[in-house]
Protein backbone atom coordinates (compact mmCIF):
# COMPACT_ATOMS: atom_id res chain seq x y z
CA UNK A 1 0.00 0.00 0.00
CA UNK A 2 2.83 2.14 0.09
CA UNK A 3 4.40 2.21 -3.47
CA UNK A 4 2.73 5.45 -4.60
CA UNK A 5 4.30 7.31 -7.33
CA UNK A 6 4.69 10.32 -5.54
CA UNK A 7 3.98 13.03 -8.17
CA UNK A 8 6.42 15.75 -6.26
CA UNK A 9 9.09 14.98 -8.54
CA UNK A 10 7.21 15.46 -11.63
CA UNK A 11 7.83 18.70 -13.72
CA UNK A 12 3.97 19.78 -13.07
CA UNK A 13 4.54 19.36 -9.28
CA UNK A 14 7.43 21.74 -9.63
CA UNK A 15 5.85 24.08 -11.97
CA UNK A 16 2.80 23.93 -9.67
CA UNK A 17 4.67 24.41 -6.59
CA UNK A 18 6.67 27.31 -8.55
CA UNK A 19 3.80 29.17 -9.56
CA UNK A 20 2.11 28.87 -6.08
CA UNK A 21 5.24 30.91 -3.99
CA UNK A 22 5.27 33.20 -7.07
CA UNK A 23 1.42 33.93 -6.74
CA UNK A 24 0.41 32.43 -3.16
CA UNK A 25 -3.28 34.22 -3.42
CA UNK A 26 -3.83 32.92 -6.95
CA UNK A 27 -5.45 29.58 -8.10
CA UNK A 28 -4.16 28.53 -11.53
CA UNK A 29 -7.88 28.31 -12.81
CA UNK A 30 -7.95 31.79 -12.24
CA UNK A 31 -3.99 33.25 -12.98
CA UNK A 32 -4.49 31.41 -16.45
CA UNK A 33 -6.51 34.05 -17.46
CA UNK A 34 -4.19 36.39 -17.32
CA UNK A 35 -0.83 35.28 -19.41
CA UNK A 36 0.90 36.51 -22.56
CA UNK A 37 -2.44 36.18 -24.68
CA UNK A 38 -4.38 38.49 -22.06
CA UNK A 39 -3.61 42.42 -22.23
CA UNK A 40 -5.58 45.07 -21.26
CA UNK A 41 -5.43 48.93 -22.68
CA UNK A 42 -6.28 51.68 -20.83
CA UNK A 43 -8.15 53.65 -23.06
CA UNK A 44 -7.84 57.35 -23.37
CA UNK A 45 -11.10 59.32 -21.71
CA UNK A 46 -12.32 62.76 -21.25
CA UNK A 47 -14.72 64.51 -19.13
CA UNK A 48 -14.35 61.37 -16.03
CA UNK A 49 -15.93 58.82 -17.95
CA UNK A 50 -14.92 54.94 -17.21
CA UNK A 51 -11.87 53.97 -19.16
CA UNK A 52 -13.07 50.82 -21.34
CA UNK A 53 -11.19 47.51 -22.34
CA UNK A 54 -9.75 47.04 -25.50
CA UNK A 55 -9.33 43.12 -26.19
CA UNK A 56 -6.39 42.27 -28.03
CA UNK A 57 -7.50 40.76 -31.39
CA UNK A 58 -5.33 37.60 -30.75
CA UNK A 59 -7.03 36.93 -27.53
CA UNK A 60 -10.33 37.50 -28.89
CA UNK A 61 -9.99 35.15 -31.81
CA UNK A 62 -8.43 32.82 -29.34
CA UNK A 63 -11.85 32.80 -26.70
CA UNK A 64 -13.41 32.51 -30.29
CA UNK A 65 -11.82 29.10 -31.02
CA UNK A 66 -12.38 27.77 -27.77
CA UNK A 67 -16.00 29.03 -27.64
CA UNK A 68 -16.56 26.76 -30.70
CA UNK A 69 -14.85 23.67 -29.61
CA UNK A 70 -16.41 23.82 -26.51
CA UNK A 71 -20.10 23.83 -28.71
CA UNK A 72 -18.40 20.44 -30.24
CA UNK A 73 -17.47 18.98 -26.70
CA UNK A 74 -18.36 14.90 -27.08
CA UNK A 75 -20.98 15.17 -24.49
CA UNK A 76 -23.08 17.93 -26.42
CA UNK A 77 -22.72 15.51 -29.65
CA UNK A 78 -24.64 12.93 -27.43
CA UNK A 79 -27.41 15.75 -25.97
CA UNK A 80 -25.21 16.60 -23.27
CA UNK A 81 -23.29 19.01 -21.20
CA UNK A 82 -20.51 18.00 -19.23
CA UNK A 83 -22.52 18.90 -15.91
CA UNK A 84 -25.65 18.16 -16.77
CA UNK A 85 -25.46 14.53 -17.15
CA UNK A 86 -22.73 14.32 -14.11
CA UNK A 87 -23.86 16.86 -11.17
CA UNK A 88 -21.83 18.07 -8.48
CA UNK A 89 -21.28 15.21 -6.36
CA UNK A 90 -21.94 12.72 -8.91
CA UNK A 91 -20.45 9.71 -10.81
CA UNK A 92 -19.84 9.26 -14.29
CA UNK A 93 -18.18 6.02 -16.30
CA UNK A 94 -16.83 5.35 -19.56
CA UNK A 95 -16.57 1.56 -19.87
CA UNK A 96 -15.34 -0.44 -23.02
CA UNK A 97 -12.46 -3.35 -23.40
CA UNK A 98 -8.91 -2.68 -23.59
CA UNK A 99 -7.73 -0.49 -26.24
CA UNK A 100 -11.20 0.38 -27.29
CA UNK A 101 -10.54 4.27 -26.63
CA UNK A 102 -12.02 4.55 -22.89
CA UNK A 103 -8.93 7.10 -22.46
CA UNK A 104 -9.37 8.93 -25.05
CA UNK A 105 -12.72 9.61 -24.89
CA UNK A 106 -12.30 10.84 -21.18
CA UNK A 107 -9.71 13.50 -22.60
CA UNK A 108 -11.89 14.73 -24.93
CA UNK A 109 -14.67 15.31 -21.70
CA UNK A 110 -11.51 16.97 -19.78
CA UNK A 111 -10.33 18.99 -22.23
CA UNK A 112 -13.78 20.53 -22.86
CA UNK A 113 -13.49 21.03 -19.15
CA UNK A 114 -10.43 23.25 -19.19
CA UNK A 115 -12.01 25.20 -22.04
CA UNK A 116 -14.19 26.62 -20.06
CA UNK A 117 -11.32 27.36 -17.51
CA UNK A 118 -12.37 24.79 -14.96
CA UNK A 119 -9.68 22.54 -13.41
CA UNK A 120 -9.08 18.67 -14.30
CA UNK A 121 -7.64 16.36 -11.62
CA UNK A 122 -6.26 13.44 -13.58
CA UNK A 123 -5.60 10.40 -12.08
CA UNK A 124 -3.64 7.76 -13.45
CA UNK A 125 -3.17 4.30 -12.07
CA UNK A 126 -1.48 2.97 -14.88
CA UNK A 127 0.08 5.35 -17.21
CA UNK A 128 3.34 7.45 -16.02
CA UNK A 129 2.60 11.49 -16.27
CA UNK A 130 4.18 11.90 -19.80
CA UNK A 131 2.21 9.09 -21.31
CA UNK A 132 -0.95 10.63 -19.55
CA UNK A 133 0.35 14.31 -20.78
CA UNK A 134 0.91 12.60 -24.43
CA UNK A 135 -2.90 11.42 -24.64
CA UNK A 136 -4.12 15.10 -24.10
CA UNK A 137 -1.79 16.47 -26.65
CA UNK A 138 -2.38 13.22 -29.38
CA UNK A 139 -6.57 14.25 -28.87
CA UNK A 140 -5.81 18.25 -28.82
CA UNK A 141 -3.80 17.54 -32.31
CA UNK A 142 -6.75 15.65 -33.74
CA UNK A 143 -9.50 18.34 -32.56
CA UNK A 144 -7.43 20.88 -34.47
CA UNK A 145 -6.69 18.72 -37.17
CA UNK A 146 -10.93 17.47 -37.42
CA UNK A 147 -12.04 21.60 -37.35
CA UNK A 148 -9.27 23.05 -38.82
CA UNK A 149 -7.44 25.00 -35.80
CA UNK A 150 -3.66 26.69 -36.73
CA UNK A 151 -3.59 28.13 -33.27
CA UNK A 152 -2.86 24.81 -31.66
CA UNK A 153 0.38 26.09 -29.98
CA UNK A 154 -1.50 29.10 -28.24
CA UNK A 155 -4.47 26.83 -27.39
CA UNK A 156 -2.56 24.75 -25.50
CA UNK A 157 -0.52 27.16 -23.54
CA UNK A 158 -3.95 28.59 -22.31
CA UNK A 159 -5.47 26.07 -20.89
CA UNK A 160 -3.07 23.26 -19.72
CA UNK A 161 -2.69 25.13 -16.25
CA UNK A 162 -6.27 24.16 -15.60
CA UNK A 163 -4.85 20.30 -15.89
CA UNK A 164 -2.95 18.17 -12.86
CA UNK A 165 -1.89 14.58 -13.46
CA UNK A 166 -1.25 12.13 -10.69
CA UNK A 167 0.05 8.92 -10.57
CA UNK A 168 -0.14 5.93 -8.05
CA UNK A 169 0.39 2.30 -8.58
CA UNK A 170 -3.00 0.54 -8.38
CA UNK A 171 -2.31 -1.40 -5.30
CA UNK A 172 -0.37 1.78 -3.82
CA UNK A 173 -4.33 3.31 -4.59
CA UNK A 174 -6.20 4.46 -1.48
CA UNK A 175 -9.53 7.00 -1.16
CA UNK A 176 -7.38 8.31 2.01
CA UNK A 177 -4.40 8.54 0.42
CA UNK A 178 -6.09 10.87 -3.08
CA UNK A 179 -7.93 12.66 -0.58
CA UNK A 180 -4.64 13.70 1.43
CA UNK A 181 -3.14 14.54 -2.25
CA UNK A 182 -6.30 16.98 -3.12
CA UNK A 183 -6.22 18.50 0.28
CA UNK A 184 -2.29 19.50 -0.24
CA UNK A 185 -3.32 20.99 -3.14
CA UNK A 186 -5.70 23.14 -2.88
CA UNK A 187 -4.41 23.84 1.44
CA UNK A 188 -1.20 25.51 -0.56
CA UNK A 189 -3.29 27.13 -3.16
CA UNK A 190 -1.49 25.07 -6.30
CA UNK A 191 -4.71 23.65 -7.55
CA UNK A 192 -8.43 23.04 -6.85
CA UNK A 193 -10.39 20.38 -8.71
CA UNK A 194 -13.26 21.03 -10.65
CA UNK A 195 -13.95 17.66 -12.56
CA UNK A 196 -11.65 14.14 -11.00
CA UNK A 197 -11.11 11.42 -13.63
CA UNK A 198 -9.63 8.06 -11.80
CA UNK A 199 -8.59 6.32 -14.69
CA UNK A 200 -7.58 2.39 -14.32
CA UNK A 201 -9.40 1.26 -11.24
CA UNK A 202 -10.16 -2.07 -11.18
CA UNK A 203 -13.96 -2.72 -11.03
CA UNK A 204 -14.59 -6.12 -9.00
CA UNK A 205 -16.94 -6.97 -5.72
CA UNK A 206 -14.93 -5.95 -3.30
CA UNK A 207 -15.08 -2.00 -4.60
CA UNK A 208 -18.43 -0.82 -3.04
CA UNK A 209 -17.22 0.20 0.22
CA UNK A 210 -14.37 2.31 -1.24
CA UNK A 211 -17.06 4.06 -4.46
CA UNK A 212 -19.36 5.00 -1.28
CA UNK A 213 -16.20 6.60 0.28
CA UNK A 214 -15.17 8.13 -2.97
CA UNK A 215 -19.10 9.50 -3.31
CA UNK A 216 -18.87 11.41 0.08
CA UNK A 217 -15.19 12.95 -0.79
CA UNK A 218 -16.53 14.35 -4.08
CA UNK A 219 -19.94 15.28 -2.81
CA UNK A 220 -17.95 17.30 0.09
CA UNK A 221 -15.24 18.85 -2.45
CA UNK A 222 -18.34 19.31 -5.04
CA UNK A 223 -16.46 17.82 -7.77
CA UNK A 224 -17.71 15.46 -10.66
CA UNK A 225 -15.98 12.35 -11.07
CA UNK A 226 -15.14 9.96 -13.83
CA UNK A 227 -14.03 6.68 -14.08
CA UNK A 228 -12.59 4.42 -17.02
CA UNK A 229 -13.63 0.57 -16.37
CA UNK A 230 -12.47 -2.00 -17.83
CA UNK A 231 -15.19 -4.36 -19.51
CA UNK A 232 -14.23 -8.13 -21.05
CA UNK A 233 -15.31 -9.54 -24.10
CA UNK A 234 -16.46 -13.19 -22.61
CA UNK A 235 -18.71 -11.58 -20.04
CA UNK A 236 -22.31 -11.27 -20.49
CA UNK A 237 -24.05 -8.31 -19.17
CA UNK A 238 -26.47 -8.04 -15.83
CA UNK A 239 -30.04 -8.69 -15.80
CA UNK A 240 -30.36 -5.15 -16.26
CA UNK A 241 -27.99 -4.92 -19.52
CA UNK A 242 -25.77 -3.26 -17.17
CA UNK A 243 -21.40 -4.43 -17.84
CA UNK A 244 -20.84 -7.15 -14.65
CA UNK A 245 -18.35 -4.00 -13.38
CA UNK A 246 -21.00 -2.12 -13.09
CA UNK A 247 -23.99 -4.20 -12.35
CA UNK A 248 -23.38 -4.35 -8.41
CA UNK A 249 -22.65 -0.22 -8.11
CA UNK A 250 -24.51 1.03 -10.46
CA UNK A 251 -26.61 3.01 -8.07
CA UNK A 252 -23.50 5.22 -7.13
CA UNK A 253 -23.67 6.22 -10.90
CA UNK A 254 -25.41 8.88 -12.35
CA UNK A 255 -23.95 8.30 -16.02
CA UNK A 256 -22.73 5.12 -17.82
CA UNK A 257 -20.97 5.29 -21.52
CA UNK A 258 -20.20 2.13 -23.16
CA UNK A 259 -17.70 1.93 -26.15
CA UNK A 260 -18.72 -0.91 -28.16
CA UNK A 261 -16.83 -2.19 -31.43
CA UNK A 262 -19.14 -3.36 -33.72
CA UNK A 263 -16.35 -4.38 -37.49
CA UNK A 264 -14.93 -1.24 -37.88
CA UNK A 265 -16.90 0.80 -35.60
CA UNK A 266 -17.06 1.76 -32.58
CA UNK A 267 -20.69 2.48 -31.18
CA UNK A 268 -21.25 5.02 -28.15
CA UNK A 269 -23.99 4.21 -26.30
CA UNK A 270 -25.45 5.48 -23.09
CA UNK A 271 -26.40 2.94 -20.94
CA UNK A 272 -27.16 5.32 -17.55
CA UNK A 273 -27.86 9.44 -18.02
CA UNK A 274 -28.66 9.45 -21.67
CA UNK A 275 -31.73 11.05 -23.30
CA UNK A 276 -31.75 7.63 -25.04
CA UNK A 277 -33.02 9.04 -28.36
CA UNK A 278 -32.34 7.66 -31.76
CA UNK A 279 -29.71 10.37 -33.00
CA UNK A 280 -27.97 10.09 -29.97
CA UNK A 281 -27.65 6.20 -30.02
CA UNK A 282 -26.55 6.47 -33.04
CA UNK A 283 -22.69 8.25 -32.18
CA UNK A 284 -19.75 6.51 -33.18
CA UNK A 285 -16.34 6.70 -32.38
CA UNK A 286 -13.92 7.78 -34.89
CA UNK A 287 -10.98 4.41 -34.78
CA UNK A 288 -8.83 6.39 -36.52
CA UNK A 289 -8.62 9.70 -34.39
CA UNK A 290 -10.61 8.46 -31.19
CA UNK A 291 -12.75 11.08 -31.37
CA UNK A 292 -16.64 11.32 -31.39
CA UNK A 293 -17.62 11.76 -35.39
CA UNK A 294 -19.84 15.10 -35.77
CA UNK A 295 -22.52 14.80 -38.13
CA UNK A 296 -23.18 18.41 -38.63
Amino acid sequence: MDSVSRTEDTDEWRIARRRARLQPYAFPALSAQKGPLFKEHPATTTQGRTRARVINLKERNLDMLKNDLILRNPLRLMGHENEAIVPQGGFGAVLARAGVGKTALIVQVALNTMLQQKNVLHVSLNDPVDKVNLWYQEVLNSLAHQYHVRQIKELWESIQMNRFIMTFKVEGFSVPKLEERVKDLTEQQIFNPHMVIIDGLPFDESLRTPLETLKTFSENHRLHLWFTVTTHRHEAPGEDGMPVQLAGVADLFDAAIQLQPEGKKIHIRCLKGGPGDAETRDQLLDPSTMLIQDHR
